[in-house]
């Protein structure tokens, strides 16, 4: 089965972008993902394809309308379509390796790109939005954060990777960071392969690694160690 990813966008030039080279790339024309960029403008009924406007209240920007949206999500995402419907927000849950892992697993997306200063919040919960964040900045629009998303997703999916063990001793698939790595030439500037690791020991090798997990760990993100720190 395929994995779908239908993607909301102001800017649906902007897709494939960086994934139609490299593993993604492979993968999308081989068929093993595929990314369907629909423009939201494409769904305005005014003669100005009108899809954003003033926020209630006041205040700076614009909102994207909810009407306009809504008819978007609906076109793409029809009864009986079980893929989640993703918004990405700088106020969403911030994106895990267990949570691409989950989309890997499952047929595709529907991936809605913010713009402005936002989206109605009665769309969000009338079209039951999964709000994600990348991190802890604000970008121009959710299109980066979706393509971000995505290069996270297709490289897990079932035969994207070469090695299939690739993707399971990296970053934050074991909770930790991922140990560092050397290869040839045994020195370089004054600075040798750690001895371990040209030492034919596997067992050594993999409890070095560990080791040097948890104390990047502890050093960079304290907070994957300890949650409630």
């Amino acid at each position: 089965m395929s994995f779908r990813a239908t993607v909301l966008t102001l800017y649906p030039e902007m897709f494939p972008g960086h994934l139609g080279v490299s593993l993604a790339g492979r993968a999308l024309e081989r068929g093993d993902a595929q990314i369907e960029p629909v423009n939201i403008r494409d769904f305005a009924t005014d003669k100005h394809r009108s899809v954003d406007d003033t926020p209630a209240g006041g205040g700076a920007g614009m909102v994207l309308k909810p009407d306009v949206l809504a008819a978007a999500i609906d076109a793409v995402s029809l009864e009986g379509d079980t893929r989640p419907r993703l918004l990405m927000s700088p106020r969403g849950r911030p994106l895990t390796q267990q949570r691409v892992r989950e989309l890997a697993e499952g047929p595709g997306a529907v991936i809605v790109c913010g713009r402005f200063e936002g989206v109605d919040q009665r769309l969000i919960e009338a079209r039951e939005l999964e709000e994600i964040s990348i991190g802890d900045y604000v970008l121009s629009g959710g299109e980066p954060a979706a393509l971000i998303l995505l290069d996270a997703v297709i490289r897990v999916l079932p035969g994207v990777m070469g090695n299939a063990s690739s993707g399971t001793h990296e970053s934050f698939e074991t909770g930790m960071l991922e140990h560092p790595h050397y290869t040839r030439p045994q020195v370089f500037e004054d600075r040798e392969i750690p001895a371990v690791l040209t030492s034919g020991n596997h067992k050594a090798i993999d409890e070095w690694r560990q080791a040097q997990s948890l104390e990047l760990t502890r050093k960079r993100r304290p907070d994957l160690l300890d949650p409630e720190a």
